[in-house]
């Protein structure tokens, strides 16, 4: 059983927590034209900023409100962050354990922005309707003099599920529910107190056994030899990307996802995790590469094409005993797919272009 977290570790996470909620609460009642000074109040000088494809990396509080914030605001310019999922924690996403070398403090969170879609975005056509777009981020916080400030930041919005809200369909039919991403069922999933010390310090070490000794153990043929159906609860529900879409019960974890995607990446291992954090019966964290496999069977519509490719994506798990009962899940299918060789957005123009001449 794990050691509960110290007293001075519990304390550094409320601090950073709440820096994160009074950044996210004044953010959406600045001005556009404030919102580069507020970025550089909370955020280190060389924050680095990784998001989904195709903005990808910007550097600077400048970078990340100029080309990041502001153009998502103009798009939908009554922007409002719904928090499902807010908790925080010191990482160990490493695979040899080793936690003095991973010991950085994180705050995370997912949900949704909700607004009303009035100017195109990232070249997907604004419908004027009001739409939801899942995010998640995961906020590495500084130490010494950048204690409280935000030194690195890790985003995903789901674009196929907003192009999907638009009206486009540039994946095929999800063999998933669509649409479905609810907040935790126990409405529990917004901790803005402090955890119990001794479960989140539990939670971190049975991710970790459920990670680096369940799922990197399967043996490229039964699904059973990762031992899911012990971690996963039968009526488990599993929300999923768009273009995979949720799968309500562990059966349907299976069925439609799991065993196409091992179909597809039967070699694939999770990596050394860029953050795994846990707070009471919450964990999660997000992973740039953070999975590696060889594409040597059809995935979707895409054939294999024996390329080496890399997830980036992110995970929450809510933990009930020692099962989980609930899975968010992120993974950056427009970085996919071009790993393929593939370009989604290119597919999204011709649907649009075929559409204006219909």
């Amino acid at each position: 059983m794990a050691e509960a977290l110290s007293a001075t570790l519990v304390e550094a996470n409320q601090r950073n927590k709440g820096a994160v909620w009074r950044f996210w609460k004044t953010l959406e009642e600045t001005a556009s034209t404030g919102t580069g000074a507020l970025f550089a109040s909370v955020m280190a000088p060389s924050v680095l900023w990784h998001g989904p494809s195709p903005l990808g990396e910007l550097r600077g509080a400048a970078q990340i409100a100029n080309d990041f914030w502001l153009p998502l605001r103009g798009s939908f310019p009554d922007l409002k962050r719904q928090t499902h999922i807010f908790y925080g924690g010191q990482s160990n996403g490493r695979v040899d354990g080793d936690i003095a070398k991973d010991g950085h403090q994180w705050v995370g969170g997912t949900g949704y922005f909700n607004g009303t879609f009035a100017k195109d975005y990232l070249s997907i056509p604004a419908t004027g309707d009001r739409v939801s777009i899942r995010w998640g981020e995961f906020y590495r916080m500084g130490e010494g003099e950048e204690e409280g400030r935000i030194v690195e930041i890790f985003l995903l919005l789901d674009l196929i599920d907003l192009m999907q809200q638009a009206g486009y369909e540039v994946l095929p039919p999800a063999r998933g529910k669509d649409h479905c991403y609810p907040p935790p069922a126990a409405e529990d999933g917004v901790m803005l107190d402090a955890a119990d010390p001794a479960q989140s310090a539990y939670s971190l070490e049975h991710i970790r056994g459920f990670i680096f000794d369940g799922l990197n153990a399967f043996d490229e043929s039964a699904l059973s030899s990762m031992g899911m159906a012990d971690y996963f609860h039968p009526d488990v529900h599993w929300y999923g990307p768009g273009g995979i879409g949720a799968c309500l019960s562990f059966k349907a974890f299976e069925d439609n996802h799991q065993a196409h995607w091992l179909h597809a990446y039967p070699d694939r291992k999770v990596q050394n995790l860029d953050a795994l954090i846990a707070e009471g019966a919450f964990s999660g964290g997000p992973g740039w590469a953070g999975v590696i496999a060889t594409h040597t069977g059809q995935y979707l519509d895409c054939p294999a094409t024996g390329k080496t490719v890399r997830f980036n994506g992110m995970d929450w798990w809510k933990r009930e005993g020692e099962q989980y009962v609930e899975n968010w899940v992120f993974v950056d299918m427009i970085h996919l797919y071009e790993q393929f060789g593939v370009d989604l957005f290119a597919r999204l123009a011709r649907q649009v272009s075929a559409r204006a001449s219909a």
